[in-house]
């Protein structure tokens, strides 16, 4: 059996690589070390879990899912070391790197032929979905935002291997879709335009009503310049219950200067949301008093006090 990578390091180390660690004395006595701190990511401006503010990411969830079933400890060699074996006894989350439409995943401790260990990316592309899910990012930190931009440039490169064939999985498709996107949203170059329409035009052949698909190809659409484009994706998203798919289209019509759909959709989110209602109401304000373009510079502009 090849030995898999094991991921011995938490991704917010990987994250942090590019930034400046901060030097921090422990004792001023010249025999000791100085100990090398890394800052923690600052919070997340987006919604961890865009179907429902209140539930925890998917991320999550699948690791809790993961931590629960049984494990079955098992011992491989590498390839490149045959005299060489590791024991795998922590379940890991697995996912089919082909023929799969629907997503597959499952907890082992080890990937075997045709699948692929996803923790890690999963984990990364949490943290990024929290900062560049949609168009403007928001990083509190340049050198924070540099440390994003190169791992996911990794990440893409991870994922663009395992989507390149025909019959590539669902669960791989979706992951490099979402990394395609936000790569454009960092602003990375403009391949990665292209490959976010490619990913998603190979999903909406593969599962034309997945309520994940659509949400993430509605938004894109809409942020990149399609937006007329992109309305039966979000009102498909919006049937199938995906909280943020409200917002998403709300931000479409008032790039459309529909100010009227817009504000219809914010109160259809409002009777399904009622936990939202504050920034339903505020977001109304500003559309009705300056016609405001943006939501999520609008919701920036609110966790500011600007307004």
């Amino acid at each position: 059996m090849r030995l898999k990578p094991l991921v011995t390091l938490a991704i917010t180390s990987a994250i942090l690589a590019a930034c400046s660690a901060i030097p921090e004395k422990k004792n001023t006595a010249s025999n000791e070390p100085i100990v090398f701190t890394e800052p923690s990511p600052s919070p997340a401006f987006y919604a961890l879990n865009p179907f429902n503010y209140n539930a925890p990411p998917a991320f999550e969830v699948e690791l809790k899912k993961a931590a629960a079933q049984p494990v079955t400890k098992m011992i491989a060699t590498s390839d490149s070391y045959p005299g060489k074996s590791a024991t795998f006894d922590v379940n890991k989350l697995i996912i089919p790197t082909v023929n799969s439409k629907t997503s597959a995943i499952k907890y082992a401790p080890l990937a075997s032929s045709n699948e692929v260990d996803i923790t890690t990316i999963d984990d990364f592309l949490q943290l990024v979905e929290g900062k560049a899910r949609h168009y403007p990012p928001h990083f509190s930190d340049k050198n924070e935002r540099r440390g994003y931009e190169s791992k996911l440039r990794e990440v893409t490169q991870q994922l663009d291997t395992l989507a390149a064939p025909n019959n590539a999985s669902y669960d791989v498709l979706i992951r490099a879709f979402k990394a395609t996107v936000m790569a454009r949203n960092l602003d990375l170059g403009q391949q990665y335009t292209t490959k976010s329409l490619q990913y998603a035009q190979r999903l909406i052949k593969m599962n034309p009503n997945d309520p994940e698909t659509n949400f993430w190809f509605g938004f894109s659409l809409s942020e990149g310049g399609g937006q007329r484009e992109a309305i039966p994706y979000l009102d498909k998203a919006i049937k199938a219950g995906v909280q943020e798919a409200y917002l998403s289209a709300t931000n479409n019509y008032l790039f459309l200067e529909q100010k009227r759909n817009a504000l219809t959709t914010l109160n259809n989110y409002k009777v399904k949301f009622p936990q939202e209602a504050k920034v339903v109401d505020r977001l109304v304000q500003e559309i009705q008093k300056q016609g405001r373009t943006n939501v999520w510079e609008n919701l920036e502009a609110m966790k500011q006090g600007k307004y």
